[in-house]
């Protein structure tokens, strides 16, 4: 018997394009259902996350607009001298709204300490023999102690100065004079600013009395002096007239509630009188009016969603969660407000709904800049009070995009029709390889028949034509 090794092969039949015809009948269908389905559940799960990436972009701006302290924040306008910038401020949510005229009488600066004439000829001089401990201080919380070996050089102190551990701003410099009378110069500059906070220091041997600060009462002795010019002192602003000290150049509550820090001494006017910097504190009305411009953007653009995905054709048309959501959006914008000043409702802060739905800027009632002009802290409790309308948005669009919201849910469900999808095509395939497989047997059974038969016809004409007598038909 031959072997078969494909459809047809015995037989001369056209059996494998019959055998996928027959296949492609049984299977075709299935398949085309299968795509279309699949098709329609990715493009409404692809419509579902449209909406749900709106309903996330408001959701955003809600928040913030729930944040009270979104509403506190005040701005600060600096107009400054022709010659430069006096001050630069810092403002909290507390300060009051006012107008002040600043200037800058006296920057703050630490002290500095410079060694005598001649008490080193260079920077390889040994200032201690045997050793010694040096005690820097400025000001009741700034000190250090720093240990000298034998033999230390004044190079080496002055490193070891710049890398203590514990320094608190003392930096040591050496200046070579080239001068044989003067010599090298050891300087000693404090950051530690503020009236009293000179740099004092002391050793636990004389041998060490160079480089310990001069003081006629205390210490004699010391050879390291402190110029009028260099002691540490307080910066001095005046504020509307008013002088106000501090012991670094930043001023904390000058003015209740804000930071001023000082910049450069002022300069004299033309009259004489040192220039002034113009400060006006005002509520943060731009960042007010930023924030409701990114609410009706974020609005409207959910709005023009939800419309776009519901319309006829598109995968959510017809959808009632979509339509409920889109209601419930106006009814909750529109909520009655209480414990808003003047304000009944959203509406009358200067926004209104055109008839298509969505948000804008109106002047109906009042313009948001009159309303801001007029009753600004209002506006903070129309949106973020205890009634206010974010915490109730908040709320209505949580309801959605939570883990366990609407739209989550409905992912969930659309996701799980997808793999169930996926199981059915796989068992469409193992059905139709079976069913292959059956066609395959049964007309591998024909082509064998079939061969045998052609095999058996071919024998026997061969056998009739060596029969004596017998002629083949030329016909």
């Amino acid at each position: 018997m031959p072997l078969i090794t494909s459809a047809g092969i015995g037989s001369g039949l056209d059996l494998e394009s019959i055998i996928k015809a027959s296949v492609d009948a049984e299977s075709g269908p299935k398949i085309t259902a299968f795509a279309k389905k699949e098709e329609s559940l990715k493009v409404e799960l692809s419509a579902i996350g449209e909406v749900k990436s709106a309903i996330s972009q408001l959701n955003d701006t809600i928040e913030k607009l729930a944040d009270p302290d979104n509403f506190g924040k005040r701005a600060a306008t600096i107009t400054q001298p022709t010659s430069g910038d006096l001050i630069s401020v810092t403002p909290t949510s507390d300060i009051s709204v006012g107008s002040f005229d600043i200037a800058v009488t006296q920057l703050a600066q630490g002290s500095r300490a410079v060694s005598a004439d001649n008490a080193f000829s260079s920077v390889d001089d040994v200032v201690t023999a045997s050793g010694g401990t040096l005690t820097f201080g400025a000001g009741a919380d700034n000190t250090f102690d720093l240990t000298l070996s034998a033999g230390a050089t004044l190079a080496e102190l002055r490193d070891a100065i710049n890398s203590a551990e514990d320094n608190f701003g003392v930096t040591a410099n050496i200046v070579n004079t080239g001068d044989p009378a003067i010599g090298s110069k050891l300087v000693l500059t404090s950051s530690a600013s503020g009236s009293g906070n000179d740099l004092v220091i002391t050793s636990d041997t004389s041998e060490l009395d160079a480089i310990e600060t001069y003081d006629a009462s205390t210490n004699p002795s010391g050879g390291m002096t402190i110029a009028a010019d260099d002691v540490a002192q307080d910066a001095i602003i005046t504020v509307d007239g008013l002088t106000v000290n501090s012991a670094t150049n930043t001023f904390k509550d000058a003015v209740q509630d804000m930071t001023i820090k000082a910049l450069k001494v002022s300069e004299d006017d033309d009259a004489g009188s040192p220039e002034t910097a113009k400060l006006n504190i005002d509520y943060d009305k731009e960042s007010v009016s930023t924030l409701i411009d990114e609410l009706v953007t974020n609005y409207n653009n959910l709005i023009g969603n939800i419309g776009f995905q519901t319309r006829i054709g598109k995968p959510l048309n017809g959808d009632s969660s979509m339509r409920s959501l889109s209601d419930q959006l106006i009814n909750t914008l529109g909520k009655t407000l209480t414990d808003a000043g003047p304000f009944g409702s959203i509406f009358d802060i200067g926004l209104g709904v055109k008839k298509d739905g969505y948000l804008e800027k109106s002047s109906l009632v009042r313009s948001l800049d009159e309303a801001m002009d007029e009753n600004f802290d209002d506006i903070g409790k129309a949106f973020a009070g205890d009634n206010g309308v974010a915490k109730d948005l908040e709320t209505l669009l949580g309801n959605y995009i939570d883990s366990s919201g609407l739209i989550k849910q409905r992912e969930t469900s659309l996701n799980g029709q997808l793999s169930e999808l996926e199981d059915d095509v796989e068992n469409h395939e193992f059905r139709m390889e079976s069913f292959e497989a059956g066609l395959r047997q049964k007309y591998s059974g024909l082509d064998v028949l079939l061969a045998n038969m052609q095999q058996t016809q071919s024998y026997l004409g061969a056998q009739l034509a060596n029969l004596p007598g017998f002629t083949k038909s030329n016909n």
